[in-house]
């Protein structure tokens, strides 16, 4: 019997599953799966296929975006009453851009136990493969389809320091990487598809580039976009010649609201923001600077 599950702690099991090649699950992940009581899992069908394969018979319950709430209550009863429960997502870690962070969530506030095991992801395979900055960096989960908040998590995206990295649809990688290319051509960035399947592939180059390479190409698959961190270097170039009215306005004119742009412009310069406000604030007072 596993250790960690003989207990009386009541305990939610975080197991990882693999993202395309079926070896790539841990052996404490196999232990857990074999002697809970029951496994959450997105996809029934799916998860059935993994425990085939490692001859593992226990009972499923399907637990996805659409059932989450009900199910939620279902498995947090059975916890409570005793039954070891372990969560997964089709594939990789549960609760990375997948519901099971509600479920985990709930667990913790009603005094479970969580136990999360490492394993696999697309996130750090794709992060290192990328050859960026991998010291600091920030994962941004899937972009807005459309709209305003779309717009601005751009935005945020041009003006980030650090490496960023995004999952996307096959359908909407193109129109991702055609927007990323409008605002910051020359910004590095790496696609990768398929990790650790048979048609994994890796591109590489600018927004531009791979957005040009991409109008001729179909992208099938999952995929990661790692984005290069804007550079100090590049961030200076863009405001240098720019009084600090100026450089606030301009802010203003790529949409920002004006408390924004005072922000932004205040981090940029290492300027205290009442520094900048004090000067921002005559845009609307100065006829001949509007």
């Amino acid at each position: 019997m596993n250790d960690e599950l003989d207990s009386d702690q009541k305990k939610i099991f975080i197991c990882p599953t693999p993202i395309g090649n079926l070896r790539d699950i841990t052996l404490r992940a196999l232990d857990i799966l074999r002697q809970v009581d029951v496994i959450a899992c997105e996809d029934t069908r799916r998860t059935g296929g993994l425990l085939s394969h490692y001859d593992i018979e226990t009972d499923m319950i399907s637990y996805h975006e659409h059932n989450a709430r009900k199910r939620c209550q279902e498995l947090l009863e059975k916890m409570k009453r005793g039954k070891e429960v372990a969560l997964v997502s089709d594939a990789g870690t549960p609760g990375i851009s997948d519901p099971g962070r509600h479920l985990i969530s709930e667990a913790i506030e009603a005094g479970i136990e969580v136990i999360p095991l490492p394993g696999p992801t697309a996130l750090i395979p794709a992060l290192v493969a990328s050859g960026l900055l991998s010291d600091r960096f920030v994962f941004e989960g899937f972009l807005p389809k459309k709209g305003g908040e779309r717009q601005n998590r751009l935005k945020a995206l041009k003006r980030e320091k650090r490496t960023s990295v995004l999952y996307e649809s096959p359908y909407r990688t193109i129109a991702t990487i055609s927007d990323l290319a409008e605002i910051m051509p020359a910004r590095n960035l790496t696609l990768i598809r398929e990790i650790s399947k048979i048609h994994e592939e890796k591109l590489y180059g600018t927004c531009a580039g791979l957005s040009e390479r991409l109008t001729q190409e179909d992208v099938r698959g999952e995929v990661v976009l790692v984005l290069a961190g804007k550079e100090e270097a590049d961030e200076k170039a863009g405001y240098e010649h720019l009084s600090i009215v100026e450089h606030v306005r301009r802010l203003m004119d790529e949409g920002y609201p004006k408390k924004e742009a005072i922000k932004i412009v205040a981090e940029e310069r290492e300027l205290s923001r009442s520094e900048v406000y004090e000067e921002a604030i005559a845009i609307d007072a100065r006829p001949e600077e509007s």
